[in-house]
């Protein structure tokens, strides 16, 4: 198996040879307070490299996007949301990095330089939505990061299948999963080091990807660079960052991020997509829900001189392609079918508009709703979960206009 830490050693020379980020020593950049539609306040803070986002903890650092980056087809590099569950974060150089491929479920180990995992496998292109589990989780009122919507971005992903690197390492038919790790580590030797795992068909599924470019340039530090785990459809749990070591195993991963942390109630959410890892009562949350977001108004914008206005956002869900968004102006009485604009592919929101010429001044309660192509559609109510995961319920804003 591979050991992540004394890959680490070897291959970096120490984290202090290195450069680290770690988050316990260095001070935020530029700090402002701001109002947001989830928030009475909610402080911006600039990451080096990025755009001021919303801060919701610096160590580890979590922020997210802001709203308004979300009107346009991918999300800017520099105003990603950024999401880690531990605090030393490598500077890894290229010429130092490794990836490791170990594990009892193959016949040949094999290790790569970032040279030959970009030179000798066949690079794709995919548009994929990456989303944090608990987007929106704000709204739940449970314990953990209090995101609000903006824990996600779209983005055109550049890399190589995992399952063209698997391939020459020979599978053994008693693989059930494949386990995927980072370069990040925790300030503590005591917490559990943050890696997940596959079933082996996802692994071995063409979507799945090893990437190292992101809208058509290398990924920023605060999102995996050199190289990091790419699975269209599934939550962003996954998307393992700074990848240094994947291992096909011959039995369940029992790490406390699989056995223990990001978990669903079966008896409210479909099964079926992670069998190895399910029990009885509950099963890890793997794919994304049908959802949709209103990305250029906010609740209780003011909006001055309004003969008609366009009414602009976002629909996505974790494959299947949305179907059809649809728009209230009067709080869900009557419905109206949004424009759906250019499809990027199944794994890439998909951007709506609707034309709105409201009747009158005062205020409006906006909804919007999505489906998809499997014809599940969006909530009027969020499933309630202890971990306050899949918040998908149709959004509700007021607006005044004036």
């Amino acid at each position: 198996m591979v050991d992540r830490r004394h890959f680490i050693k070897k291959a970096a020379g120490g984290l202090a040879a290195l450069g680290t980020w770690s988050l316990s020593l260095r001070p935020g950049l530029a700090a402002d307070l701001v109002a947001t539609d989830t928030e009475a306040a909610t402080i911006m803070d600039k990451l080096p490299g990025k755009k001021a986002l919303i801060k919701k903890s610096f160590r580890p650092p979590n922020y997210e996007t802001p709203v308004n980056y979300f009107d346009a087809p991918f999300t800017p590099n520099d105003a990603f949301f950024v999401r880690y569950h531990h605090s030393v974060i490598p500077e890894v150089k290229t010429e130092e990095w490794r990836l490791r491929i170990g594990g009892e479920g193959i016949r040949t180990p094999l290790e790569l330089t970032f040279e030959q995992l970009r030179r000798d496998f066949k690079q794709v292109e995919i548009a994929a939505l990456c989303l944090c589990s608990g987007n929106r989780r704000s709204l739940f009122h449970v314990p953990g990061v209090q995101w609000g919507s903006g824990a996600m971005g779209n983005a055109l992903w550049r890399g190589v299948r995992l399952k063209d690197v698997l391939a020459g390492c020979g599978i053994d038919k008693s693989a059930v999963e494949v386990s995927l790790d980072g370069a990040d580590s925790a300030m503590h030797k005591t917490s559990p080091d943050f890696v997940k795992s596959l079933p082996l068909a996802k692994a071995l599924d063409k979507n799945t990807l090893i990437a190292f470019e992101m809208n058509g340039e290398p990924l920023p530090h605060w999102n995996g660079f050199p190289a990091r785990m790419i699975i269209p459809g599934w939550t962003a749990t996954y998307w393992m960052k700074h990848l240094t070591a994947v291992n096909v195993l011959s039995k369940p991963f029992d790490g406390f991020w699989m056995k223990t942390a990001y978990r669903i109630p079966k008896a409210r959410f479909a099964s079926g997509q992670f069998n190895s890892q399910e029990t009885l009562t509950n099963m890890p949350i793997t794919e994304m829900v049908v959802n949709s977001l209103i990305t250029n108004l906010v609740d209780g914008q003011l909006v001055p001189n309004a003969k008609s206005m366009e009414i602009r956002g976002v629909a996505w869900d974790g494959g299947e392609g949305i179907a059809r968004v649809e728009i209230s102006t009067d709080g869900g009485v009557r419905w109206h079918h949004a424009a759906l604009k250019q499809d990027y592919g199944r794994f890439s929101w998909r951007q709506w508009r609707y034309d709105f010429e409201p009747k009158r001044l005062g205020e409006y309660r906006i909804m919007a709703r999505a489906t998809n192509k499997s014809g599940d559609s969006q909530p009027f109510k969020p499933i309630p979960n202890p971990s306050g995961y899949h918040h998908n319920a149709v959004q509700n804003i007021v607006i005044k206009l004036t």
